[in-house]
């Protein structure tokens, strides 16, 4: 995902913000080409506050006016420094009107420019350093909730074929907090959630990272508050979608790109793990296996 040219000092002053002033500056965050390419009235209705609230975020920021704020946005995208995900999700939004390929062809396209961003030179970056960090610790907890459950249980299976560390962290019985409680320093978690994001994911993930815990974050905005309590941020899933649904096809390659990462920093041990759990599952007969003829 692009980066626009205030993210930075954003970023460093949210936590200081009102409540108001934080809705404006995380519309600015997430969607940078907007910053250049809309009125300021049309970003303070998408951001959901008045037009004014955008005029004083600029000025916290130490420009005159919002205007200034765009035209940095727009000298951005000249260079070359922004991308244009916002116009591409308007268009992808129209044709849904095209019908039942239309819609399937946007949702594609809108999954596949996700997966772009994932090979993009900083994300690259983070993934290997995601990586290092949840291959160095002892005990790895997998968190997500709701409708972040599938990736993360994904990640705890990858995780769970090489070694016994990879713990999931569900909800299942009210038991959440009692899975964690052996958490602490030393130890990591791989934690997925995205807006709207569920209130226990957030609140086990903030108690892990006051126990010590590593947290990598795979989340859709460097505001969420997942991003903000993580060491590490893996960012997917910010631009629009034609459905009315977020696409997780993205997260769920994190979780795969992060277990074959691990798997190879653990060299020979995730081999001979590997190994020995298909011997398992053979004498265990788990797979089926269609008889020979006589």
């Amino acid at each position: 995902m692009d980066h626009g040219p205030l993210s930075r000092r954003i970023l460093d002053e949210f936590d200081r913000l009102p409540q108001q002033m934080r809705r404006a500056a995380r519309f600015v965050v997430d969607h940078p080409d907007d910053v250049a390419l809309l009125t300021m009235r049309e970003q303070a209705r998408r951001a959901g506050v008045l037009p004014a609230t955008m005029t004083r975020l600029a000025q916290r920021l130490g420009y005159d006016g919002f205007d200034a704020v765009r035209d940095l946005y727009a000298a951005a995208v000249r260079a070359g420094d922004l991308g244009f995900a916002g116009g591409a999700g308007r268009q992808l939004a129209a044709q849904r009107e095209k019908g039942a390929s239309g819609l399937a062809d946007a949702h594609l396209a809108a999954v596949a420019d996700d997966l772009a961003a994932l090979r993009a030179p900083e994300a690259l970056e983070r993934l290997g350093a995601a990586a290092a960090l949840l291959a160095a610790a002892p005990r790895l907890y997998c968190l997500g909730l709701r409708a972040s459950f599938p990736p993360a249980w994904a990640a705890a299976y990858l995780l769970g074929l090489i070694d016994d560390r990879a713990i999931l962290l569900d909800d299942g019985a009210a038991l959440l907090a009692d899975r964690a409680r052996g958490a602490g320093e030393g130890d990591a978690a791989l934690v997925f959630g995205f807006a709207p994001y569920t209130r226990a994911t957030v609140e086990a993930a903030r108690g892990l990272a006051d126990r010590g815990v590593a947290l990598v974050a795979v989340t859709d905005s460097p505001l969420s508050p997942l991003a903000r309590a993580a060491r590490v941020t893996i960012r997917v899933g910010g631009g629009e979608s034609p459905a009315f649904f977020r696409s997780f096809a993205a997260a769920f390659a994190v979780a795969e790109v992060l277990a074959a990462l691990i798997a190879g920093q653990r060299g020979d041990a995730a081999l001979a793990a590997l190994a020995e759990t298909e011997t398992h599952l053979a004498a265990s007969r788990v797979h089926w296996i269609e008889k020979e003829s006589p």
